[in-house]
Order: structure tokens, then C-alpha cells, then sequence
């Protein structure tokens, strides 16, 4: 078969020695590692990851999920051109994609969170040749509220701070503006005195003349 066409065999050849020289790469996974929640919310698994070979339609991603108190581990979500939601399980109906492959980014969302979501979230991506690497992992806490980190305890002190300053700059400008009224309120009635006293004296000046005149 081969005799008959040459150009086969060399690009039959040429493709085992690309093969054999490809690089072997393993695909590199970034997670938050911990996450935390509030119990009701929504909130974003996010997953990123690197690999030599470029992204196309051999891309796979697959999401699962081991419980806080064990058991089997269960089926999230999985992607492969299109995205796969689970048709049945606890994350029916309250999974979805938010990932974009072409930024090499496979996140999910997750809807409505309770309490038994509790655990850790694995996510693998295989992206031909590339098909080896660590799985990502996050662990998940849902809670009642969500406890104040340094940075929240930082930003309240920041946003105190420029409040208390907010309020000093305006209580300045209303006692600058208070005294100026004040001080325009006196300059007023010194200027009423002295018209009422200038109006006396030519007052006084008519009558003096007037009797002067009598006389």
C-alpha cells in the first residue's frame, strides 16, 4: 500500500518522529485552595491552568466533589466543547459554567448554597498532549456569615478614617460660613447705628437752625 504512494510513508514517518518529539508536559492547575461562603449565595469555584500545547476541542475538564463527612466522591460538572450539567444529584439544576478556555479559565458557579456543600472540589483539566498534573483542589466552608479577615478589619479602618475626616472638613466650613454671617450680621448693624446716629444729628442741626431763625 505504501509502495504505491511515497509521499504517505514520509508523513506517515514524519508524524511518529513529531510524536516522539513532542514535548511532555504536565498541566498545571491554580485554585483558591480555601474558600468560604454564605450559606444561600452564590458563589464561584474558580479554576485556572497552563499547558504547553495550545487550547482547542481535545480540552476536558471535569469537576467533583468529596463531602465534608465522606463518602464517594460525586459528579459536578464537566466540559468538553460544550458544557455538561450533572442531570440528577445534589447539584442539579445549581451548577453552571463561568470559565473561558481561550483565557484558561474553567471555573464554575454554584447557586443556592446549603450547608452539605461542605468540602473540597477537585478540578482536573486535560488538554491533549498535556494530559498529566496535579488536580486542583478547593475546600469549601459554607457559613452562617462570613468572619472578618485583616483586610476587612484594614478597610473599616480606612473607611472610618475618611469618614471622621469627611465630617471635620464640613464641620469647618459650616463654622467658616457661621462666622462670616455673624461678623456680615455686625458690620449690618454698625452700619445701621451709625445711619440712625448721623439721621439724630442732622435732626438736632435742622432744629438748631430753625430756632435760630425764630429768634
Amino acid at each position: 500500500m505504501y509502495g504505491k504512494n511515497p509521499t504517505r510513508v514520509v508523513l506517515f514517518l514524519l508524524g511518529i518522529q513529531l510524536t516522539a518529539l513532542w514535548p511532555i508536559a504536565a498541566v498545571e492547575i491554580y485554585t483558591p485552595r480555601v474558600l468560604e461562603a454564605v450559606n444561600g449565595t452564590d458563589t464561584r469555584l474558580k479554576c485556572t491552568f497552563s499547558s504547553f500545547a495550545p487550547v482547542g476541542d481535545a480540552l476536558t475538564v471535569t469537576w467533583n466533589f468529596r463531602p465534608l463527612d465522606g463518602g464517594p466522591e460525586q459528579f459536578v460538572f464537566y466540559y468538553h466543547v460544550d458544557p455538561f450539567k450533572p442531570m440528577s444529584g445534589r447539584f442539579k439544576d445549581r451548577v453552571g459554567w463561568d470559565g473561558n478556555p481561550e483565557r484558561y479559565d474553567v471555573s464554575i458557579r454554584l447557586w443556592k448554597l446549603q450547608f452539605d456543600d461542605n468540602g473540597t472540589y477537585t478540578c482536573q483539566v486535560k488538554n491533549p498532549p498535556d494530559v498529566d498534573g496535579v488536580i486542583g483542589e478547593i475546600r469549601l466552608s459554607v457559613v452562617h456569615t462570613v468572619r472578618f479577615s485583616e483586610i476587612y478589619f484594614l478597610a473599616l479602618a480606612i473607611g472610618s478614617a475618611c469618614a471622621v475626616m469627611i465630617i471635620i472638613v464640613i464641620v469647618v466650613v459650616l463654622f467658616q460660613q457661621f462666622r462670616k454671617k455673624r461678623w456680615a450680621e455686625r458690620a449690618h448693624n454698625v452700619v445701621e447705628i451709625k445711619s440712625k446716629e448721623e439721621e439724630k444729628l442732622n435732626q438736632g442741626k435742622k432744629v438748631s437752625v430753625y430756632l435760630e431763625d425764630t429768634d
